[in-house]
């Protein structure tokens, strides 16, 4: 079953003066078809400026479509009528974390969620006390967000929408604003994810390194998908990659300017360890 899919989507900024009369319009996307399966692990890439974000707010319903559709959850998300159990499937996590934490103390940020669906006050604090768990900040329950790291207040984000349980997470560059040590953190937390039964995750980012296990990723560029296949697959196009203002993980680059020199070596390599496995060969 698709989680995700949009056809043919069309979405288009309007343009407007300061006295807000509209003097044109700006299309940030531009017949897009992208879908995920339930439980997979999707990512869209793309420079600053490609579309990425914008189709990522479809998702939850913060835009809807200027033509085209997008289902979520079999949902179409141009039926007003569905936003809440869209917005119940899908869970946003954005780019920076004040903007998503809410709370005083971190587990009441956590179950601001879930009370808001109604749950009983019971399952509150034990969806509260697994999805802090589940990130690794279980032991800072207790403390104020505004004391956490952006890594920490990221982990904090994301249990507040594990806290709801929603069938698919949206990860909206979640640490395009975090140090070296906060993405590495985040980045953990999001392979976790990967091992919930069911858990659709899309990710997205214009970090090479953070998609290597996506089962699919898709290139965005000025509004287009211009790429998609598996990380092997994508990888292994440098130079393409390359034409769209994207780089590529630095092993895989090594292993592509050794095979320019004369080395026999496979395509696409992502890891280390499989760059020194096809070395010692």
């Amino acid at each position: 079953m698709k989680m995700v899919q949009s056809e043919d989507l069309v979405y288009e900024y309007v343009k407007r003066d300061e006295e807000g009369n509209v003097t044109g319009t700006h299309r940030a996307i531009d017949h897009v078809d992208i879908d995920a399966e339930e439980g997979q692990f999707i990512a869209v890439l793309g420079h600053n400026g490609s579309g990425k974000s914008t189709f990522a707010k479809h998702l939850n319903v913060l835009l809807s479509p200027t033509e085209g559709a997008v289902w979520v959850d079999g949902k179409d998300t141009r039926q007003m009528e569905e936003l809440w159990n869209i917005r119940q499937s899908a869970g946003m996590v954005f780019q920076n974390p004040d903007n998503q934490i809410i709370g005083t103390i971190v587990e009441e940020d956590v179950g601001f969620g879930p009370e808001n669906l109604g749950v009983p006050t019971k399952e509150i604090w034990n969806r509260v006390k697994e999805s802090l768990k589940a990130v690794g900040m279980y032991e800072h329950r207790k403390e104020s967000p505004n004391k956490l790291s952006g890594g920490q207040k990221q982990r904090v984000a994301i249990a507040g929408v594990i806290a709801m349980e929603p069938k698919c997470i949206v990860l909206d560059e979640p640490t395009a604003m975090l140090d070296p040590n906060g993405r590495k953190e985040v980045l953990k937390t999001v392979q976790l994810l990967r091992e919930r039964k069911h858990m659709t995750v899309i990710l997205i980012t214009h970090y090479m390194e953070e998609v290597v296990d996506a089962d699919k990723i898709y290139v965005m560029d000025q509004g287009h998908v211009v790429m998609e296949g598996t990380p092997r697959e994508i990888f292994s196009q440098v130079d393409t990659l390359k034409k769209y203002r994207l780089d590529v993980p630095q092993v895989t680059m090594l292993a592509y300017e050794l095979k320019r020199r004369g080395l026999e070596l496979p395509d696409g390599i992502l890891r280390t360890e499989e760059l020194v496995e096809a070395l010692c060969r």
